[in-house]
């Protein structure tokens, strides 16, 4: 029997259910005298800061606001963002939105504490000192980029979205709370239930699964497979709304922890290149990225099939395995989402990058934890297939 120990690392706190977010003032008393809240410019419009600011002003923790992280953030992002953290004389971070304003929380902290550019610590474990706090307060249901160690930040010069893997980072208090989510528009409600789902299903057949991730990721994948729909098609069901929130944070947890895999390797430069959100890139690419490492661990992906309410009885481990793939297809039919030729990805510059994509992919370490290892001419083949 093999021995083998495994780290599980998480936020110290993790805060979830309605009215989570509200907590905020009695967390930051503790954390430092001026928060930094970096967020988006539209969630500030839509009112979901009034509960927050109102929170800290109770608690008399002052704060400044960057809320100019509308896109997927760049490193622009991050270094205006530490001159307002910097001029503000904050000294910790309160991050409000998806996985964008959360990941540019934490280059800032980054930064914040080391010297250098955001791309000298590209890959694992390159930041020396550990960043400033933050308070993570997701309002999507999906990236689970509050409770991971990973950011990832485009360097927009070279179009590359660089991974940035470090404990440093870990948000110091999570606070999901549903309520949050409920004014998501359907679109980013798919798009980042189907990242949540890519989460859960590659932290389950990594490579570097372990037992805590795999209670975590399959529980995610039966959450979402029963629960996505009817988020998408009725935003204020909070019930469902409740359900996913549980479940973005349970893949989040687990794909922390046992990394992502082939999906996300390839998912990233079709974001980099043709700037499609990173949600709809992975749920474009899973069924086919899914049909073709199957035969890496048949088991695991016929467990993904039972978590996602499929009947699997009389058949074949094998059978049982593809089924998950069919599944996925039809949620995603279900969802409306396109295949990467309609999401805006133009067939003559695809053509011309995709070599280029698949080294990148490759470089990125993802496809390493592929149950199936895939080669550079395999990967070029699967981007053609899901296009």
């Amino acid at each position: 029997m093999m021995t083998q120990t495994y780290q599980f690392k998480a936020p110290s706190m993790i805060v979830n259910g309605p009215g989570a977010a509200k907590e905020v003032g009695s967390f930051a008393k503790g954390l430092g005298k001026k928060a930094l809240i970096v967020t988006d410019t539209n969630l500030e419009k839509i009112g979901l800061l009034n509960e927050i600011k109102k929170s800290l002003e109770v608690a008399g923790v002052p704060l400044a606001i960057y809320d100019k992280v509308v896109t997927e953030p760049t490193m622009d992002y991050t270094e205006e963002g530490l001159k307002v953290f910097k001029e503000a004389q904050a000294d910790f971070l309160i991050a409000v939105g998806g996985g964008s304003p959360i990941d540019a929380a934490k280059a800032i902290s980054a930064l914040a504490t080391n010297p250098g550019k955001i791309s000298d610590f590209m890959g694992a474990n390159k930041i020396p000192k550990p960043g400033v706090p933050i308070i993570a307060i997701p309002t999507t249901a999906g990236t689970g980029s509050e409770v991971t160690q990973f950011t990832i930040i485009t360097d927009t010069t070279k179009d590359v979205k660089m991974l940035i893997a470090s404990p440093q980072v870990m948000p110091r208090v999570a606070l999901v709370d549903p309520l949050m989510t409920l004014q998501m528009p359907p679109g980013i409600t798919a798009a980042t239930g189907l990242d949540a789902l890519t989460h859960a299903i590659e932290a389950y057949v990594s490579v570097k699964a372990q037992p805590l991730t795999d209670i975590l990721a399959l529980q995610a994948i039966r959450i979402i497979s029963a629960n996505l729909r009817q988020a998408w098609s009725n935003g204020d069901n909070l019930e469902a709304r409740t359900n996913m929130m549980i479940a973005s944070l349970e893949a989040g947890l687990a794909f922390s922890n046992s990394s992502v895999a082939l999906v996300h390797g390839m998912a990233r430069p079709i974001g980099a290149y043709f700037h499609v959100a990173h949600g709809i890139s992975n749920a474009a690419l899973l069924p086919t990225v899914m049909e073709f490492s199957i035969l890496g661990n048949p088991r695991r992906y016929a467990d993904i099939t039972e978590a996602m309410g499929e009947i699997t009885a009389g058949l074949s481990v094998l059978g049982a395995a593809y089924l998950a793939a069919e599944a996925v297809k039809r949620l995603n039919g279900d969802l409306k989402i396109p295949t990467l030729r309609y999401l805006g990805v133009e067939e003559k510059k695809f053509n011309s990058v995709v070599e280029q994509m698949a080294k990148d992919a490759l470089a990125s370490g993802s496809p390493g934890n592929n149950p199936r290892k895939a080669t550079k001419e395999e990967i070029v083949e699967l981007y053609r297939k899901a296009f």
